[in-house]
């Protein structure tokens, strides 16, 4: 588990990487939406963010680190595998590092994330019914093609998506539980990563889809469990097999894992707009003091 886990150094210096290229984002408590949920709660606006989401962080501190390899160990391209936001992430900063990216989608992905990835100049591959398909096709084009493939969750993408949990709980030490939305981990591990490095006593609870249940039930059965997925809104956590590592730290850091449905999604899509008049995605972060909250983004 410690491998994958940043340490306050290692996020300190992944900031710099983040802060070279966008500023800090904002954390405001909505009057509306505490009123709503009758707790104290705050959003932190990681859909401020250049590409609308936090995923952006962990992009460009991968890519930095992979450009500043000595000449023998750079690579002709990279590629990777998402639903969006990390792929967004990958284009954002390969662009800023001039190196050529590809992202594999599976079919019917997000066309406003499809064109998104496409606008910051990645070649875009539709492949596959889910995720994980996506991700295994990636992984042979990786070779066909000798491209580096870039994972889903990385020691770097950690440090880098720490740097926001730094920035919430530095603004509100005091808070007492985040709710974390569980994709491939990489904000779960990046929470546990920063709440650590504090010295904080926060709760934390992983939150996923009531139609995509892999962590849920790994968590419950403390191994790893597979689960098909029927998610139609909360693309964000559409994960059918958990990665191991971070499934180790879920287990080990994790206070509770819940689950919840597209219809609760979606009504929460809407006080969060009612409330806050920003747009959040099916997988937006939601946090809290008593239940506190945060947003990614705009392209549902």
């Amino acid at each position: 588990m410690t491998h994958l886990l940043p340490t306050h150094a290692d996020i300190e210096q992944a900031a710099k990487a983040v802060y070279a290229a966008m500023p800090a984002t904002p954390q405001y408590a909505w009057p509306l939406l505490s009123e709503a949920l009758g707790a104290e709660a705050w959003v932190k606006h990681e859909n401020h963010t250049p590409t609308g989401a936090f995923k952006i962080r962990g992009g460009l501190v991968y890519l930095q680190n992979l450009a500043q390899r000595p000449r023998q160990q750079q690579v002709r391209g990279v590629i990777s595998a998402t639903r969006g936001n990390h792929g967004q992430s990958v284009g954002f900063a390969a662009r800023r590092y001039g190196i050529p990216a590809t992202i594999v989608v599976p079919q019917g992905n997000s066309r406003e994330k499809n064109a998104a990835m496409r606008a910051l100049g990645v070649e875009l591959v539709e492949f596959g019914q889910e995720f994980q398909e996506s991700r295994e096709h990636a992984a042979m084009l990786a070779q066909q093609e000798q491209l580096h493939m870039i994972p889903s969750l990385h020691r770097d993408l950690v440090a880098g998506v720490a740097s926001y949990w730094m920035e919430l709980f530095a603004a509100q030490p005091g808070l007492d539980v985040v709710l974390v939305p569980i994709g491939q981990g990489s904000g779960m591990c990046g929470a546990v990563a920063a709440r650590n490095a504090l010295g904080l006593s926060t709760r934390i609870i992983g939150v996923v889809s009531a139609h995509a249940l892999a962590y849920k039930l790994s968590f419950d059965g403390r191994s790893k469990v597979e689960s098909p997925v029927t998610t139609v809104i909360a693309d964000g956590m559409a994960c059918r097999v958990p990665d191991e590592a971070s499934l180790e730290v879920i287990l080990n850091e994790v206070d509770e894992v819940i689950a919840v449905s597209d219809d609760e999604v979606a009504a929460a899509m809407k006080l969060y707009f009612t409330a806050t008049h920003n747009v959040a995605e099916g997988a937006g972060r939601q946090r809290c003091r008593s239940a506190i909250a945060c947003g990614d983004s705009a392209s549902a």
